[in-house]
């Protein structure tokens, strides 16, 4: 059973920084994509970055609104994707969640449609 459960959110105040982690288990292969996506309410959920399978390139995109201070990367262990954060802002409030596909090509997704396994989601405050 795919079980995806992020950690490290929490309040952080205007042009702070957060690394959320993305641990991943019950894949039987490394070959899968990550994405983060987050959603405030009312709102539909954002794909913010995307990490394809290590074993197929590892090709990372994001969202523009965060390129340039977000980056996405493999942990040590390929079972853990790293979102770093930095220069948060107001904007960046809301809660993120790490998703999963199996993906056998380098690619991954910022549209939420190819994902077939979601974290439970976790939250990110930026506030003064």
């Amino acid at each position: 059973q795919v079980q995806l459960v992020e950690s490290g959110g929490g309040l952080v105040q205007p042009g702070g920084s957060l690394r959320l982690s993305c641990t991943a288990s019950g894949f039987t292969s490394d070959y899968y994509a990550i994405g983060w996506f987050r959603q405030v309410p009312g709102k539909e959920r954002e794909g913010v970055s995307c990490i394809s399978s290590p074993n197929t390139g590892g090709s990372t995109y994001y969202e523009d609104s965060v390129k340039g201070r977000f980056t996405i990367s493999r942990g040590s262990a390929k079972n853990m994707v790293i979102l770093q954060m930095n220069s948060l802002n107001p904007e960046d409030t809301a809660v993120y969640y790490c998703a999963a596909f199996r993906a056998f090509r380098d690619l991954c997704s910022l549209a939420a449609r190819p994902y077939d396994y979601w974290g439970q989601g976790i939250q990110v405050t930026v506030s003064s």
